[in-house]
C-alpha cells in the first residue's frame, strides 16, 4: 500500500483499499464508490438545489471531477470528506451558472442594533410549537424555500453545519476557509434564516 495513504491516519482499511484501487482505475472499484457514496453525496446536492435534475447534474459534474483528480488525493483526510467537498463545490459553481437565480440580501436579514446596543426592532417570539411544527411536510418546504433565497456562502455553512452536521473543522476543510470564518458565517445565516422564517413562525400577537 502507498505510504500516503498508510500515514494518512485512516482508522477503515477499507477505504484506503478502495482509494488504491481507485488510483489504479479498477472499472469496479468506480462502481463501488457510487454505490457506496452516491446516495449520500446525491443528498448534498439536492440541499443546494430546488430541481431533481439540477441535483443529478451537479452530482454527474461531481462523480467526473472525482474520476479525474483521485490520482491527487493524499488522503490527509477522510475520503468521504473530500467527496463532500468535491460535491458542494459542483453544486456551487452549477448555482453560480444560474443567472437567473435571485438571491436576498443577507445584510437586510440581520438584526440592526442602536448605539446602546440595543436591537432596533425586538426579535418576535416564535410560537411556542414550532418545533413541533417543523417536523411538518409543509414547514419543512418553508425551511427549504428560505435556505434557497440565502446567498451561496450562507446557505453553503449553514447547510454543512446544521443540516448536514458536520463540525467547523470539517466545514472549513471543505469550503476551503478559516474556522473563524465559518462560525461568523454560520452566525450570520441563522439570523438571515431566522428573519426569512419569522411570518410563517412567530407567535400571533394579541
Amino acid at each position: 500500500m502507498a505510504d500516503s495513504v498508510s500515514q494518512g491516519g485512516w482508522n477503515d482499511p477499507t477505504e484506503a483499499l478502495l482509494v488504491e484501487r481507485l488510483r489504479s482505475g479498477e472499472e469496479a472499484a468506480f462502481e463501488e464508490l457510487v454505490r457506496s457514496y452516491g446516495g449520500q453525496l446525491l443528498r448534498v446536492a439536492r440541499r443546494f438545489f430546488r430541481s431533481e435534475e439540477d441535483a443529478l447534474d451537479a452530482l454527474q459534474d461531481a462523480f467526473l471531477s472525482i474520476f479525474k483528480s483521485i490520482g491527487r488525493f493524499e488522503a490527509n483526510s477522510r475520503l468521504s470528506t473530500w467527496l463532500h467537498r468535491i460535491v458542494v463545490n459542483a453544486s456551487l459553481m452549477k448555482l453560480r451558472r444560474q443567472k437567473s437565480l435571485r438571491e436576498t440580501d443577507i445584510d437586510a436579514l440581520l438584526p440592526q442594533f442602536q448605539e446602546d446596543g440595543h436591537q432596533v426592532r425586538d426579535s418576535v417570539p416564535w410560537s411556542e410549537d414550532a418545533e413541533a411544527l417543523s417536523a411538518k411536510t409543509e414547514v419543512r418546504e418553508v425551511v427549504r424555500e428560505a435556505i434557497h433565497q440565502l446567498p451561496e456562502s450562507a446557505r453553503a455553512v449553514l447547510l454543512l453545519r446544521d443540516i448536514e452536521e458536520l463540525s467547523t473543522e470539517e466545514t472549513a476543510e471543505i469550503l476551503g476557509i478559516t474556522a473563524n470564518a465559518v462560525k461568523i458565517r454560520l452566525h450570520r445565516a441563522r439570523q438571515a434564516l431566522r428573519a426569512l422564517l419569522d411570518p410563517h413562525l412567530r407567535k400571533p400577537q394579541s
